[in-house]
């Protein structure tokens, strides 16, 4: 098996057995539990992920907050809708995006959303993405709230109702264009009971990018590459 081509990696995947909407406890998502020495398969719930954990594990938890980074815009000269993905900021104001179409966005376009929050284009780089420059009235994240959407993952069609179910229970630090999703089963009461365990918990910092959206297209995988992402880990996590 070649494990460095992509087409390794193909399956077929029934549509109709993708999610389109949260279950309704995060933490009755079903669980495949691998047993290590022989291999043998678990289907479980989440919940029951504390009977796989010991006392004396640690827990790393991804604390990144998603913002809703997809805003709809439209050209301030020719009326052109254009959609915008917030990636990470680069400066105060001053972000990296993704637009779509690219071809209608050059430098000094200015894209508004609002009567109050626009953005204008410094610079045009490769696959779409652009650094621009915010400008608004008011407080920018209050913008955001009112105006953008969880940037979903494209086979999720249905509208998200609940912008909090596109974050976990534990996000703190603003900073992600898509939800570290490994996390979104855990609930506060779970956590109580892996701490009641003693098990400990611990935070990082990584903020998630572009890379989740960006789909490989090299035929060799590790000729990809990968796009940078933030993170942060405190002395004590580290330690």
């Amino acid at each position: 098996m070649d494990y460095k081509n992509i087409n390794t990696y193909n399956y077929d995947l029934d549509e109709s057995l993708i999610a389109q909407m949260p279950i309704k406890k995060r933490d009755h998502s079903n669980l495949l539990v691998v047993n290590k020495n022989n291999g043998k398969l678990i289907d479980d719930k989440f919940y029951n992920i504390i009977n796989y954990l010991n006392s004396n594990d640690i827990l790393v938890f991804n604390n990144t907050k998603v913002i809703p980074s997809r805003i709809y815009g439209y050209k301030s000269d020719t009326n052109a809708k254009i959609e915008v993905l917030l990636l990470k900021e680069l400066d105060k104001d001053i972000w990296e995006c993704l637009v779509r179409p690219q071809k209608r966005v050059h430098i000094s376009t200015v894209i508004n959303f609002s009567e109050e929050f626009n953005m204008e284009v410094l610079e045009v780089l490769n696959e779409g993405i652009v650094h621009a420059k915010f400008n608004y009235k008011g407080i920018f994240m209050e913008h955001l709230d009112k105006l953008g959407a969880m940037p979903l993952p494209p086979y999720i069609h249905k509208k998200l109702e609940d912008k909090n179910r596109y974050n976990t229970v534990y996000a703190k630090i603003y900073g992600s264009s898509a939800a570290p999703t490994a996390g979104l089963h855990f609930t506060n009461e779970l956590i109580d009971k892996i701490k009641e365990k003693g098990i400990k918990i611990l935070y990082i910092t990584l903020n998630v990018g572009l890379g989740t959206f960006r789909p490989v297209s090299e035929e060799n995988i590790t000729n990809h590459i990968m796009h940078k992402e933030y993170y942060e880990i405190n002395k004590q996590v580290a330690a």
